[in-house]
């Protein structure tokens, strides 16, 4: 141990991690690998450790000219000179992070900084870079030196993997993933999400700290951990972890008053004194259980978030604007510019804190409704046609309120001719705001020919909502299609499609979740619910209904006009 002793400051340093236990580490299989990595096989052992990261790291796939431990015994003098290294200047690209110590000692806090500065003047490219000071701290604890430490952070850095991904450099990058993660949150931390809408003005702004949870708060040994993990498995596992953070967060905080003003404070506050109640063992054990999408489905998210923030100019971070980030739901709503004849300006607030964050940069835009344009099927398709995603929204002659969140075109339904077509993506939701607030999960209507070949309406929406229902909860959650495979700006093939909106002359047939499916009459005066029994939470609505007003609207640009 003692060749990775020069930086460590033993007395703050856990003493479980002093063990001299010789284990070494003969396995190269992947599978094997992650493992032994989630158990924890090198955690205990620090010399250990700093082997498997130094074999790790130097199987990265790394472009051609990667700088290493040689260009920095050449060039550490001359940037650094003979300033005092602890109290260099961060770049800029770093943005303000916390420059975490780690247990670091006198010369190992001023080693993160000198190494940061030399990576800064190799990789002139790297824009933004907040996870930085947090990543050298900790590979300094694994390194004999400042250089093999520098080359270990210059090969994360110059990974030319596509399929790997590691640390985000550009402040695109690293808002898309803030979106990415708003998005997962959304998903699978729905009481967590709730909270957050409930005591935060801007819900994005608090998911912006997501990477600051884990590169920041997060104790040594608990980072460390997570560390472990990530070499082998890759950014996956950082979303992983951040939403099992949340859920912790929720779970312990529930019902209890904030301790600051901010939710951001609390968070951090929480993170940061994690041990009184969650253990790392813990930590992992339920991020891993969590269902997440797999790396192919993530990336294509966070793919479509970096467009949409390409689209509307937000690749750069403006130092005049506090936040360019989601716009916030009171600005995305304005309460001057906003009517409805079925949500108040409060209401469209909640559904916005539920779409997708690259829709949520957008406001709302009035398409259709049954007060001016009529109750006509034909009308609502012209109106609604060439939107994506629009926003429906039905008000009841018993004042309940219903609607749904529909991500594709209602163009798509052509493709299938006169026959009911069946089309949309798992981003699909429907959500009652009266009389309760319920907001429902998507499911996938996994064998639509059986409705289409139903010839009357009415059996359209029996037999495509019994379907519905039976595939709600699938018996290997690992069988479901994925959320956004589907949609067409990712350019994939038609039979991915999954299968949430319906539409024809005759009817409109919306899936939403748990058991949940919206029917239409071409009227649109008239409509019907179907609800697995299976399921505690309340209907969408009556079973049958007639629509008092019916809304459609679209997602306006509000930064290119």
């Amino acid at each position: 141990m003692d060749e990775y002793n020069r930086f460590v400051d033993w007395e703050k340093m856990d003493v479980t991690v002093q063990t001299q236990d010789p284990k070494e580490l003969t396995c190269t299989e992947f599978q094997e690998l992650k493992q032994l990595a989630r158990q924890g096989y090198w955690a205990k052992n620090h010399s250990l450790r700093a082997k498997v990261y130094h074999k790790l790291i130097n199987n990265i796939p790394c472009r051609t000219v990667t700088p290493d431990a040689n260009v920095y015994r050449d060039i550490v003098v001359k940037i650094i000179g003979k300033r005092n290294s602890g109290s260099l200047p961060l770049p800029e690209f770093v943005d303000n992070s916390l420059v975490p110590t780690y247990c670091l000692n006198a010369e190992g806090i001023g080693a993160v900084r000198k190494i940061i500065l030399c990576i800064a003047n190799q990789f002139p490219d790297i824009s933004f870079c907040p996870a930085l000071p947090s990543v050298t701290a900790l590979l300094l604890h694994y390194s004999k030196d400042e250089a093999e430490c520098f080359e270990k952070v210059c090969r994360i850095l110059a990974c030319n993997d596509p399929s790997k991904r590691l640390i985000d450099q550009t402040f695109l990058a690293f808002e898309s993933s803030c979106m990415t993660f708003g998005d997962l949150v959304n998903k699978y931390c729905q009481a967590a999400h709730k909270l957050m809408v409930a005591v935060s003005e801007d819900v994005l702004e608090v998911y912006s700290d997501w990477q600051r949870w884990l590169f920041g708060e997060l104790p040594m040994v608990y980072i460390a951990r997570v560390f472990d993990v990530f070499l082998v498995e890759g950014y996956k596992v950082l979303y992983r972890v951040a939403l099992a953070l949340l859920k912790f967060f929720h779970k312990v905080r529930a019902g209890q008053p904030m301790e600051s003003d901010s939710i951001q404070q609390d968070i951090r506050s929480f993170v940061r004194d994690i041990a009184k109640s969650v253990s790392p063992e813990r930590l992992l054990e339920k991020a891993f259980a969590i269902r997440l999408f797999s790396r192919k489905e993530i990336q294509l998210l966070q793919m479509a978030n970096e467009k949409a923030l390409q689209q509307k100019g937000i690749t750069v971070k403006q130092k005049s604007v506090a936040s360019p980030k989601r716009q916030n739901v009171h600005l995305a709503v304005h309460a001057e510019n906003f009517k409805s004849e079925i949500v108040s300006v409060k209401e469209m607030r909640d559904i916005w804190s539920w779409i997708p964050e690259r829709f949520a940069l957008c406001q709302p835009l009035l398409l259709f409704t049954t007060l001016e344009h009529g109750c006509s099927l034909s009308r609502f398709y012209s109106h609604s046609e060439g939107h994506e995603p629009t926003l429906l929204l039905i008000k009841t002659t018993a004042k309940e309120v219903c609607g749904a969140y529909l991500s594709t075109d209602w163009s798509e339904r052509r493709r299938g001719g006169n026959k009911l077509s069946f089309f949309g993506t798992g981003e699909c939701f429907v959500f009652r705001l009266q009389p309760e607030v319920e907001r429902y999960e998507w499911v996938i209507i996994k064998h639509p020919e059986l409705a289409m070949s139903v010839s009357e309406p009415e059996n359209h929406a029996t037999q495509a909502s019994s379907t519905l229902s039976s595939t709600s909860v699938p018996s290997d959650p690992s069988d479901r299609l994925s959320p956004f495979l589907s949609a067409r700006h990712f350019n994939l093939p038609s039979k991915t499609a999954s299968m949430f909106m319906a539409g024809s002359s005759e009817c409109i047939i919306i899936g939403g979740g748990d058991g949940q499916a919206l029917y239409l009459d071409a009227d649109l005066n008239h409509g019907r619910t179907s609800h697995c029994n299976t399921f505690n939470n309340q209907p969408l609505c009556s079973e049958s209904f007639q629509i008092s007003v019916l809304e459609v609207w679209g997602f306006r640009d509000n930064m290119n006009g």
